[in-house]
Parts: structure tokens; sequence; C-alpha cells
């Protein structure tokens, strides 16, 4: 069953307060959903990180990280993306509410988690953005998917939305720093500093190669 067809196509998301809030039995009942589905792939991942460190001693996957998009970056990426403000297009066209990041120590490593993701019979893979091979212009460099995750309500099998996220340590350090210069600062980045930030992002590169090339 499509996640849309579970809740009410035409309810309007409703704001409150000075902070965005939203209070109804629908998105409450949405986030739910989008919290089970994160809780299924991230207790897959962690089995997933034990057995490969238990079976070959090695560790491919060193952390992870997940989270749910609070509900003030819904309606701003909404807002961003000039969608509907209603559930309806909430979960068509954000993709991203529930995210789980996973840290790789070496650069190979990343694609051998992806495939071992991929193999999984009950993920269904929407959508999947290769920032490895051809990082964006800004230096960012991380491997995205999409992807289709059941979650089983009250004998219903949901399907929900998950953004899976891997990128290596080096890659994790960069983008976490960017994203701090760029929107915790409230300030527009200079020519100079994206200059800067390209040239960190290369010489991590470089370091993640090196890196790989020594193992």
């Amino acid at each position: 069953m499509e996640l849309e067809n579970s809740l009410l196509k035409q309810d309007t998301l409703h704001l409150e307060g000075k902070d965005v809030e939203i209070k109804s039995e629908t998105f409450e009942k949405l986030m739910f959903l989008y919290s089970a589905a994160l809780r299924e792939v991230e207790t897959k991942i962690n089995i997933l990180k034990d057995e490969l460190k238990y079976l070959y001693n090695y560790t491919l996957i060193d952390h992870i990280t997940t989270r749910i998009k609070k509900p003030e970056s819904i309606l701003n990426k909404m807002k961003k993306k000039q969608c509907n403000i209603n559930y309806q297009s909430l979960i068509e066209e954000i993709s991203d509410i529930a995210g789980i990041r996973i840290i790789c120590p070496l650069k190979d490593d990343i694609f051998s988690v992806i495939n071992l993701i991929k193999s999984y019979p009950e993920f269904k893979v929407l959508k999947e953005k290769d920032y490895i091979t051809k990082p964006k212009k800004s230096g960012y460099s991380s491997y995205h998917l999409i992807i289709d995750v059941p979650v089983n309500v009250a004998g219903k099998m949901i399907y929900v939305k998950v953004e899976i996220q891997v990128r290596t340590m080096a890659m994790d350090f960069w983008a976490s720093l960017e994203h701090d210069i760029k929107y915790k600062t409230n300030k527009k980045v200079s020519k100079k500093i994206s200059k800067e930030l390209i040239e960190c992002a290369k010489l991590i590169n470089k370091l993640d190669v090196q890196m790989s090339n020594m193992v």
C-alpha cells in the first residue's frame, strides 16, 4: 500500500504559534510511519555492520546517524519546491523526511555498502545519485539513495520513503563544515570561501584515495 493512500490526501497542513508546529492526528500518524521506516533501516544497517565485523574482522561501516526532519524544515522545503501545502504533496515531493547517514572509513567501502543495501529484497530503490564519482560543483561528495521501506501497521504493509547517504569520514567532515558555513552563519558565502571549500574538497578526495591505496 502506498503511503499517500493511508492518509487524507486533501488534508491541509496547519501552522501554529511563532515557531512552526504542525498539530494534527494525521501529521502525528505520518511521522510515526517515517520513524518506523527509519528504525527498520537502522536495524538492518547495524546488523550488517556487526556481521561484517564478526565474519571478516573489518569495519566496513564506522558509524551511522539518523534523523527525522522537523516540521519547520519540511514546510520550508515544500515552499522552496513550490509544492501545494498538503499531505499528498508532502509524501510525493519530499523524499528526505526520514534520513540515515552511513559513514565508512574508506572510499571503496561506500560502493560495497551501497551494493549490500541494494541486495535487500524488501527495499525498493526509487532514486540514486552518485556524487562520489561525480561530485557537485561545490565539492560535495556522497552517495544518495531513496528507498521504499515496508512498514507493517495493523496487518497492512505501507511503503515509506527513506533517504540513505553514504560517505567517508573525511567527506562527512567537509560536508558538516560546509553546512555550518552556509546555513548556520546566516551570511552569504563569498566567492573566495566557495573556492576555498572546493579546494578543501579536492584535498579530502586526494586523502581518501591515498588512504585506500594503503589498505
